[in-house]
């Protein structure tokens, strides 16, 4: 639908523009309230906004930020000009506020390129005005039940609403991820079988049992992690798609993976060895690729890469390594994928987990449901030789703990965070996990500071 700039529209645009650069002499990030007030006095106004002539966005449960945040360091060390959402909101709100930053006075766009996270929740807001020319999904899995509710409410209004010119790049190895705007064109990516493969699932949670196509039971040919795997169903010829991208080497020892196309076979560095940042990395090489980046500009860019410090950090310290972690709070998934990398490193281990659930920005609810999805059970690993749990919901966690059999004599158990803290217990601990909620991020700090000076006491 076309829609005609009107009175409105400019009186959105000028106010949201005065409102932008009011915050701003206030020191304040301006990245929310503008595009808010701009679609309050014109509801339509996206939709009237000119955009660049190239999107990139990015959508799924899991990754945005981070597959967002690695799209835009790479683009601007090789040059590129473009607007983002890189420090505000991912819902309609922040993505109007980028827009209008990005436009004139007159609302036409002083960029050719944009690169936009998009809430997956708030695709009925956006695509109505924003057709993206690219839209990666990463992976969608269930995440807080009183927003997202379930993967099939969600994955319907992506169906719904995702334009049918934008050409998806969608995670082959995801059943539900793979199976979104069917009618679209698509670019497929995976990564094939590891050594750490399991034959059957792992997890308690698999968002995904049947056959989308006839309701069959699905038989695994190996599986990674929850509903990410080859897939293929008893009853009819439905399969895990064929990738364009497929990794046919994942070599840790020296961070690189092996990417292989019809045409070619490439060695690319990577930043994190965490299954799922492999995947977000994946992702952004395709997505890089079609904007015509070579394989030696993508690399020499990716061996500058960093996971951003709020979501993954990693620090040697007096003969201690200290490694913080992003695990968020209502997202089982994240969380027991974080559970997991611990379990998986190398050595004696000690882990502070601080889910904050409760906190005011996120909305907390009672439901402790997302606990009971969660794979607690992977931190009764026998490397793990102590779990320190704290926070508001420090006693919630504990009986989960003990519910997946970790012993009492391995746990302290403490709501005040640096209180918990004080009983690490360092005796043949080689490395040091904080475990943290999204809304932890100064907490987190505080409680690496104090891990450290128990470092130079002991």
């Amino acid at each position: 639908m076309e829609y005609r700039k009107n009175i409105q529209f400019y009186i959105a645009l000028w106010g949201a523009k005065l409102s932008s650069a009011f915050l701003k002499l206030l020191k304040r990030n301006a990245t929310y309230f503008p595009g808010k007030l701009a679609l309050f006095i014109c509801p339509h106004f996206m939709g009237m906004l000119q955009k660049p002539k190239t999107i990139i966005g990015v959508t799924g449960t899991n990754g945005k930020t981070t597959t967002c945040n690695m799209i835009n360091d790479i683009l601007k060390q090789n040059g590129f000009d473009f607007i983002n959402n890189k420090y505000g909101s991912n819902i309609d709100g922040g993505i109007a506020t980028t827009l209008i930053q990005g436009s004139t006075l007159t609302g036409k766009a002083k960029k050719d390129l944009a690169v936009l996270e998009i809430d997956e929740r708030s695709a009925n807001k956006v695509y109505p005005y924003i057709t993206p020319t690219y839209l990666v999904c990463t992976n969608l899995f269930r995440d807080s039940l009183m927003r997202n509710a379930h993967t099939e409410f969600i994955s319907d209004i992506l169906n719904q609403y995702i334009p049918k010119d934008t050409i998806m790049i969608e995670n082959a190895d995801d059943i539900i991820c793979s199976n979104i705007a069917n009618e679209n064109k698509k670019i497929y990516f995976s990564i094939g079988r590891l050594p750490t493969d399991t034959e059957e699932c792992e997890n308690i949670t698999r968002d995904i049992r049947v056959c989308p196509h006839c309701l069959s039971k699905l038989q695994y040919e190996y599986v990674r992690y929850h509903h990410i795997g080859k897939v293929s169903c008893s009853n009819c010829s439905y399969k895990s798609p064929n990738p364009d991208y497929l990794v046919t080497n994942v070599d840790l020892n020296n961070m690189q993976i092996t990417v292989k196309t019809k045409e070619t076979e490439e060695i690319y560095d990577i930043a994190n060895d965490n299954m799922i940042n492999i995947y977000n990395m994946l992702a952004v090489i395709i997505v890089l690729k079609q904007l015509n980046l070579t394989q030696e500009q993508i690399n020499q860019s990716l061996a500058k890469l960093k996971i951003v410090e709020t979501r993954y950090s990693k620090e040697e310290y007096k003969n201690y390594q200290i490694v913080t972690q992003l695990a968020k709070g209502m997202n089982p998934i994240a969380c027991s994928q974080a559970f997991n990398y611990v379990r998986k490193q190398k050595g004696n281990k000690a882990v502070i987990v601080i889910l904050d659930d409760l906190h005011e920005e996120a909305n907390g609810s009672e439901n402790i449901a997302w606990y009971y999805d969660t794979d607690y059970e992977f931190l009764k690993d026998p490397s793990i030789k102590q779990v320190i749990i704290a926070g508001p919901r420090y006693l919630d966690s504990y009986v989960r703990c003990l519910i997946a059999g970790i012993e009492p004599e391995k746990m302290i158990h403490k709501k005040e965070l640096l209180q918990a803290t004080n009983e690490l217990e360092l005796k043949d601990i080689e490395k040091i996990f904080i475990l943290h909620d999204l809304y932890s991020i100064e907490e987190t700090k505080q409680i690496k500071q104090r891990v450290k000076e128990l470092i130079e006491k002991a």
